[in-house]
């Protein structure tokens, strides 16, 4: 397994006018992260919602994009260490079941622009901003 996961917006910055936030989130994926199968689901509406992507070629790039990463399905475990993290750590509902699912990958740590940056999850997951 990948020591690393990344959240949707990590995904998404991949795609941005923003030269450096396009270069962090591509070089991100190079690294064969964990992705959970949530965050897969999210780009997909982002990416069609926002940038207007025709879902059959959006499915095929997106197929292709993944295609180095390690998908973390959502499961049941999954869903109910999320309802505990939620709980002790007052994450939103969506970053909760990503965050177990980075846990659950073994990951050290989860990448994202909109969590709290370096805030130590379980004591093994560290939530890192890499645009700060």
């Amino acid at each position: 397994m990948s020591d690393i996961a990344l959240d949707t917006n990590i995904l998404v910055y991949g795609h941005s006018g923003d030269d450096r936030k396009k270069q962090v989130g591509r070089s991100l994926l190079k690294a064969s992260p964990v992705i959970s199968s949530q965050v897969i689901s999210e780009y997909l509406n982002v990416m069609q919602r926002v940038f207007k992507k025709e879902k059959n070629v959006l499915i095929q790039t997106t197929a292709l994009l993944l295609r180095k990463c390690i998908i973390k399905p959502i499961i049941l475990s999954t869903v109910e260490l999320a309802a505990d993290l939620i709980g002790r750590y007052d994450f939103q509902l969506f970053d909760g079941v990503i965050v177990a699912s980075a846990l659950e990958a073994g990951c050290n740590i989860l990448y994202s622009a909109d969590m709290q940056d370096g805030l130590i999850v379980d004591g093994t997951l560290k939530i890192a901003n890499p645009y700060v």
